[in-house]
């Protein structure tokens, strides 16, 4: 068979599609047949010096994808399927692949690393292969020096695989010592050097004891700083990537480093190769990153010396940083505007400054203003543009006080830049700048804007003449014109200053959308969000407006259903629009929907356009159905009971939805739209209910299903009980234990990491939402009675929640509303219980002091609904 092996895995990569195909069969056949002689051949191919190369890295490949996958279901199945083969022959294919460590063919080896990696990832969790970290250490030391760049590789790799707590202490020193013996510039071969420093990168997390001892984080931080100065580029930008790590998982420990940082990185940002130098402006963004969360998380309002970690790096640096950062605006590259993908340092300098405003507000104006007076009008383009990104880039983060006089100096001059200036990367970054303006200094929420009566309609002008210019400037004028209308969402039913302007504004963006290189870059895109913002910004004077706009939208879709025989490359485009389109339509009948008088007119065309949407369901395109299902979520909601017309038709594409466990985000924008249907038809819904609850609980126990949908579904549980009340009693026995055990796993977080701990809170939200419909579904209901077995979990879960301590606003306001739910519908046959209950008391007090005015209205409807149900 060895000998077929190596044929079968070169025919997999023959052009050939014929012989590829009958291959990849061949080595599907072996692995069902025999999945442990199949791994074996596949690590003797990989470790074997004599085959090609070819075949054994395809070797290599596929033995690390049947132990790794994407998908959380899949990756558990390959992992319980690699602890269940038997232990001897695991042990061959794990020496196997040590072996291949020293073998001379570097992509041997590397695949071997990362195999090895896996399987680590796999058995140190359960305690297994102890002896690994020992076999590779032991190699570390000893020649020949490709073996040694094998094994600080593994190491990395590992690493990145593992979690820190799997890992003891011992072993953690033991890896860092040989990963900083192998970057030390007394290590004579540049790859080990270059192998050592990525696994640092990697290693990073493992090594808080190490940094909390200031002999060991002395040495750590030397052997770094002296990397950055290597004569080879790959390992000083690997050096520079172990400082971005350190900074963000660090930051605390910097203090004494800080100054010999900032002369590695000026000088590296000055002199050395692009990719070394955008690291080393990456540092300081990344500390521009860790002070504003702390500042944030702090508050504008603490005394002088408190306990706020912030060590003010920016401010203390503020005098050097500037400068230098002003200085990389000055290298643009001259066709960075066209390239959706393009950064440099130019860019990468601009988003340092703009995250440096962000952390020191004020201060940073006097140092960047002379610069943007210097360069705003100079002959040479690439200082005009610079001086044009440095403006932009300062708009955030200082007080608009500060700003706003300079934007009343600066907004004229731009304007006439935007129309005039002969360079398009000039017109570009000041189209952004003054998107830039509106979206910061323009607003309800601001004592003056730098939008008035009277410039109002030069901003308009210039920017409706900008649309007809080169695409990127056309999109970045519709970004700014996106601004602009946002900033009058919140004038009330009275005139918005766009009014009179709205007419052109919607006919330019429209003509936008069909101009020959609209498929270029995100024109077409930014049109459609710009329309939509303008329509959802618009007041009652432009419904007449807006209602022309149906027709014209829903002609357009109708055009994409038609084209046939299409390219795959214009199918996707012609998706992209659907969905574009789709998304139109929701703005306006959103808009529309929302009073009496323009809904009226509007539910005329209610008929055809669900005609149209369900049409878009026919095609495969992700984006496309979601738009299209949110579109439709929009029209229920306008419709009411009257949607129960379109239930018979919409009702299996319902149902499609539900089922895509491939697109999740589908199958989650679904379960949203039967929670709209619900509150549009009430008890309209019951014939249905039996179908999408079938589903619904199906969704749940499925493992294939992303977990994001599942609080969403807990929710929408909810959302079926109030639309249908005490017919809700047929799926309780189905839906409570469902609820009861999520509720018990999402109770605890206990060291859990951030993402984790939102997603905890969401999930009890949902389940939170779910008991507060079932107790107002069956309010006034004879069949109340029927929910006390379940009350003392209700409310254990509440209890256990505030226990807990780490709620967030949202969901203490859920939670707070369920006890009062439970209270309203059960009344006196659960006094007693809540009394016993902590959260009726010490929750309720703490919610009804609470900062959170939403928070605080939830508990004094429950405060009322308890007393009730006390006092009987």
């Amino acid at each position: 068979m060895a000998m077929e092996v190596t044929q079968i895995l070169l025919n997999a990569q023959a052009v050939d599609a014929t012989v590829r195909n009958h291959a990849e069969e061949n080595l599907k056949q072996f692995q069902e047949q025999n999945l442990p002689s199949f791994l074996l051949s596949l690590s003797g191919e990989l470790g074997d010096d004599d085959k090609p190369v070819e075949s054994r890295k395809l070797a290599g490949l596929i033995l690390k994808n049947a132990l790794d996958a994407k998908e959380q279901h899949r990756k558990f199945e390959l992992v319980q399927r690699w602890l269940s083969l038997d232990s001897p022959v695991k042990s061959q294919i794990k020496t196997c692949l040590l072996k291949t460590l020293s073998s001379p063919v570097y992509d041997a080896r590397s695949t071997a690393s990362q195999v090895i990696a896996k399987i680590a990832g796999i058995e140190l969790p359960h305690k297994q292969w102890p002896e690994l970290i020992g076999s590779l250490l032991s190699n570390v030391h000893q020649l020949p020096a490709h073996t040694r760049q094998a094994t600080l590789e593994t190491l990395g790799y590992m690493c990145e695989e593992v979690s820190a707590d799997v890992v003891d202490q011992d072993q953690v020193n033991k890896i860092l010592t040989a990963v900083i013996q192998g970057m030390n510039s007394s290590e004579g071969n540049s790859d080990v050097r270059l192998a050592a420093t990525r696994a640092l990168y990697n290693a990073l997390g493992f090594a808080q004891a190490n940094f909390t001892n200031d002999m060991e984080r002395d040495y750590i931080m030397r052997v770094v700083c002296e990397a950055t100065l290597s004569s080879e580029e790959k390992i000083r930008q690997a050096a520079f990537e172990c400082l971005v790590s350190i900074s963000s998982t660090y930051y605390d420990k910097l203090a004494p480093y800080i100054h010999d940082i900032f002369n590695i990185t000026a000088k590296a940002v000055r002199e050395d190769e692009e990719p070394v130098a955008l690291q080393a402006i990456e540092f300081w963004s990344s500390i521009c990153d860790e002070e504003i969360d702390i500042l944030e998380e702090y508050g504008g309002d603490f005394s002088g010396d408190s306990d706020i970690p912030c060590f003010y790096f920016i401010k203390q640096a503020l005098p050097v940083l500037v400068p230098m950062l002003l200085e990389t605006l000055l290298k643009q590259e001259e066709d960075q505007d066209q390239d959706e993908g393009a950064w440099n340092i130019a860019m990468a300098g601009g988003t340092c400054l703009g995250l440096v405003a962000r952390t020191v507000g004020d201060d940073i104006v006097p140092l960047v203003m002379p610069f943007i007076e210097e360069n705003i009008a100079k002959p040479d383009w690439r200082q005009r543009e610079a001086a044009t990104y440095a403006f932009g880039s300062i708009l955030e983060g200082p007080s608009p006080d500060k700003l706003i006089p300079l934007v009343n100096v600066a907004l004229n001059f731009m304007l006439s830049a935007l129309m005039n200036d002969p360079n398009t990367h000039v017109k570009d970054t000041t189209a952004w700048t003054l998107g830039r303006m509106f979206e910061f200094l323009h607003g309800s929420t601001l004592e003056t804007s730098i939008i008035t009566q009277e410039n109002c309609q030069q901003i308009i002008t210039v920017l409706l003449h900008s649309m007809k210019d080169v695409p990127n400037v056309a999109e970045k004028a519709c970004g700014a014109l996106y601004f602009l209308a946002q900033g009058y969402e919140d004038v009330g039913p009275s005139s918005s200053p766009l009014t009179p302007f709205f007419q052109d504004i919607v006919q330019a963006l429209l003509t936008l959308t069909h101009r020959d290189d609209a498929g270029e870059s995100r024109l077409c895109t930014a049109a459609y969000e710009t329309l939509n913002e303008a329509v959802r910004c618009s007041t009652e004077d432009t419904a007449p407006m807006v209602m022309q706009l149906v027709p014209l939208i829903m002609m357009e879709l109708h055009q994409t259903l038609e084209t046939q025989k299409l390219s795959s490359d214009e199918r996707e485009k012609k998706n992209e629009l659907q969905g574009l389109l789709c998304g139109c339509l929701q703005v306006i009948i959103q808009k529309l929907g929302s009073s009496e008088p323009t809904k009226y007119v509007f539910m005329q065309y209610a008929d055809q356009m669900m005609g149209l949407f369900l049409r878009v369901f026919a095609s495969r395109s992700a984006t496309a159905h979601e738009e299209a299902m949110l579109a439709i979520g929009a029209l229920a909601y306008a419709a009411g009971p009257d949607f129960a017309k379109y239930m018979p038709e919409f009702y299996k594409y319902l149902e499609m939805g539900l089922q895509n466990f491939e697109d999740y985000q589908v199958c989650a924008i679904t379960v949203g739209v039967v929670g709209d249907i619900c509150r549009a038809m009430e008890d309209k819904m019951l014939p249905y209910c039996d179908g999408i609850m079938t589903q619904l609980l199906k969704d749940l126990s499925s493992n294939q299903l992303h977990r994001s949908v599942k609080p969403p579904i807990f929710s929408c549980f909810g959302d079926i009980a109030l639309a249908i009340g005490e017919n809700f009693e047929k799926y309780l026995m189905y839906a409570m234990p469902m609820l009861q055990s999520a509720a018990e796993l999402s109770a605890h977080t206990s060291a859990a990491d951030d993402d984790m701990i939102e997603y905890t809170n969401l999930l009890r939200n949902g389940i939170l939402e779910a008991y507060s419909g079932i107790f107002q579904g069956f309010k006034s209901s004879p069949k109340t009675q029927i929910l006390m077995p379940y009350a003392p979990h209700v409310l254990q879960f509440l209890d256990s929640l505030y226990m807990e301590k780490d709620m967030d606003d949202v969901v203490s306001k859920t939670a707070i509303g369920v006890i009062g739910d439970l209270a309203d519908t059960l009344g006196s046959n659960a006094g007693p219980l809540i009394q016993q209950s902590v959260s009726s008391k010490d929750f309720l007090s703490e919610c009804l002091s609470s900062h959170d005015h939403l928070t605080k209205e939830s508990a004094e409807w429950a405060k009322l609904a308890i007393n009730r149900a006390i006092s009987f």
